[in-house]
């Protein structure tokens, strides 16, 4: 059962946001439509956005122990719910793990743009490619603007970035993150090569899942901003109801 007080909807539920590798806490375009049903926080790894001037991390259990330490920092019983997308997913997974084990339960996770951890002989390693190959890599993906592969200086800036994300998603150790105890909301694009796999997601809660497909290559969220928004609203009604706990 939710705290009498989300009951009577006197208090936002707090929203956390992890990026995709490249990502900052700029990246996602939703939050806005958001905030009239949450309080929203987009946080951020060190060497980008707002933590510009720290050094990067390439360690995925660095990685989620930051983003831990973040969210440990502003929630004490908090009703809460955490969303990530790609690389934000995996350390999404690995966050609520950490702070249910901390005894902070997540009333739910959203995560996107992956099937979730996978076998390890399916693991890749383009963080080791040359600078030519790694970018054609992430123009794959999508998610950069075309201008910025014409600008030296940019990819410059932005090689650094990417290459130490890239390397903590495609080394990520989830090996003591078996799962989590609250429902699991997985969304991934139809165009994006795994999106056959998105099931694999119910794997890692003992509570409720459900999946969606929206149209769109890997970076979906982009287009599809609203209808994002209105999903996790719908799943959070869904919770507060208490209609998906189990």
């Amino acid at each position: 059962m939710l705290p009498r007080l989300y009951e009577m909807n006197k208090i936002k539920p707090k929203l956390f946001l992890i990026h995709f590798a490249g990502g900052s806490c700029y990246s996602f375009s939703f939050p806005k439509r958001l905030s009239s049903h949450f309080e929203v926080t987009s946080l951020e790894l060190p060497g980008r956005g707002r933590r510009v001037k720290e050094s990067l991390i390439t360690d995925f259990n660095t990685g989620a122990q930051d983003i831990f330490n973040q969210i440990n920092a502003s929630v004490s019983n908090d009703f809460f719910l955490v969303y990530g997308h790609s690389m934000g997913a995996l350390l999404a997974l690995a966050v609520t793990d950490l702070l249910e084990k901390s005894g902070k339960q997540s009333a739910g996770m959203i995560v996107s743009g992956t099937p979730g951890p996978r076998a390890a002989a399916m693991k890749t390693t383009r963080y080791l490619l040359g600078a030519d190959d790694f970018f054609q890599e992430v123009k794959k993906l999508g998610g950069l603007p075309e201008e910025i592969f014409d600008e030296p200086d940019l990819l410059s800036f932005y090689l650094p970035i990417l290459r130490a994300d890239f390397e903590i998603a495609e080394k990520n150790d989830l090996s003591g993150h078996t799962g989590v105890k609250c429902p699991v909301l997985a969304i991934m694009g139809s165009e994006e090569e795994t999106v056959g796999e998105i099931e694999n997601w119910k794997n890692f809660t003992s509570n409720h899942f459900e999946h969606r497909v929206l149209s769109g290559d890997h970076f979906f969220i982009n287009n599809n901003s609203d209808r994002i928004a209105d999903l996790i609203v719908e799943f959070y009604d869904r919770i507060k109801k208490n209609e998906l706990i189990k």
